[in-house]
């Protein structure tokens, strides 16, 4: 009777320590998944084919009007009348594609449900109309690291944008003022515009209101080489200038790590060079100067949460929401007190853009400003005679007798 009291004793012990066992084991599997969160999602989301053997999506053609997200039927008739060029962000992963096919119906839904009504409608001030192109944008995954196969996948999509503006600027016209936007993924590219299409042109240059660049890195050293015709935008009153910023909260070390050290910025050869050891540009988007004062929450005029709202609605703005303010480049903010206007945890959340607008109606208000300010600029230099061309050197000419009389 012991004897079988023993044996009943150990084979419960054995149960009990085969059992903890598993779960110390699923505990630790689970503690390395978390520690290698990043490289597993990069795994699931690598393409799994070198970019040189794959097979590129078809190329949009900006003549047709599948090609844009948004695009009036054709621009108002009226010249002073300005138009938005947005640049969308990153909507696809990756997974299958090193370059989403920019018609694919997932990436549109999101692109006119969430990403238009947050990040271009602010832009929208008075009677302003919106070109959106779709492209071929880089994967999430390409941002994710700099691979070659990535830094190519975003050179890719860079030529549909430059194709796409290229397009812009033969419907607008050569009259009609203008401001560049972009954010995240489309930020980056917008900066890539403004140096090889906007800055080396004068009369292209001269109707930019302003060029806001959201969610990206700037290097400063670009305002003394290619883009020493665009400054930053330093005041309010500011135009022909430029705006960036990109936002971290103070423990988001990832984030500020991924801004500072991890980007990448178009240079005048058209390559990706690393941002890690520059000074970047910094715009406070509720001061609108690149001073590093803090903005109180009080001076925050508001952010919004737009998703499913037409273009041509006003998002109820919560304001008093954030504090901000430019630390070495980096635009540092409060915890938004509201969750909606949060960036929300997931992995990758690094290189995304955020789901909601912190600074909607501040953009809004600077943006009219801006347009206001361009227009009667444009009004009064119109008025006076053009300058004259450089003197041309003539030539004397013999003088030739008459015969005769």
């Amino acid at each position: 009777m012991t004897s079988m009291l023993s044996t009943e004793r150990l084979r419960r012990w054995f149960w009990r320590l085969l059992l903890a066992g598993a779960g110390l084991f699923v505990l630790l599997v689970l503690a390395a998944a978390w520690i290698m969160r990043e490289q597993v999602f990069q795994t699931f989301l690598d393409p799994g084919i070198p970019f040189q053997t794959y097979e590129r999506p078809p190329a949009p053609d900006y003549a047709l009007a599948q090609a844009w997200a948004a695009r009036p039927s054709q621009a108002p008739e009226d010249a002073d009348t300005p138009a938005i060029f947005f640049i969308h962000p990153t909507t696809y992963e990756g997974g299958v594609h090193w370059n989403a096919p920019y018609d694919r119906s997932q990436e549109a839904e999101v692109i006119a449900q969430s990403v238009l009504p947050n990040f271009a409608a602010p832009f929208l001030a008075g009677d302003a109309v919106l070109y959106a192109p779709h492209y071929r944008q880089a994967a999430l995954y390409t941002f994710l690291n700099n691979r070659e196969d990535s830094l190519q996948a975003r050179q890719l999509a860079f030529e549909d944008v430059r194709a796409s503006f290229d397009a812009f600027l033969r419907e607008i016209g050569p009259d009609r003022p203008f401001i560049l936007a972009g954010a995240g993924q489309g930020a980056s590219h917008g900066l890539g515009v403004l140096i090889h299409q906007v800055a080396p042109d004068p009369q292209v240059r001269e109707r930019l209101a302003a060029a806001y660049l959201i969610e990206t890195s700037v290097p400063l050293d670009l305002f003394n080489g290619p883009l020493a015709e665009l400054p930053p935008c330093d005041q309010p009153e500011d135009v022909r200038c430029v705006i960036a910023w990109a936002g971290a909260r103070a423990e988001e070390r990832g984030r500020i790590e991924a801004i500072t050290q991890r980007a990448r910025a178009w240079d005048p050869e058209g390559g990706l060079t690393p941002v890690i050891g520059r000074e970047l540009l910094c715009v406070n988007p509720v001061l609108w100067t690149t001073a590093e004062d803090y903005a109180p929450p009080r001076l925050h005029r508001g952010g919004a949460a737009a998703d499913g709202l037409d273009l041509s609605d006003t998002p109820s703005p919560m304001a008093g929401q954030t504090g901000a303010q430019c630390q070495a480049g980096v635009l540092m903010i409060d915890q938004p007190r509201t969750r909606a206007l949060r960036r929300p945890s997931r992995v990758g959340e690094d290189r995304r853009t955020p789901t909601a607008n912190l600074f909607y109606m501040d953009i809004r208000l600077d943006a009219e400003r801006r347009l206001d300010t361009l227009g009667a600029r444009l009004a009064e230099e119109r008025r006076w005679a053009p300058p004259l061309d450089a003197v041309e050197e003539i030539e004397v000419a013999p003088v030739v007798p008459m015969r005769g009389g």
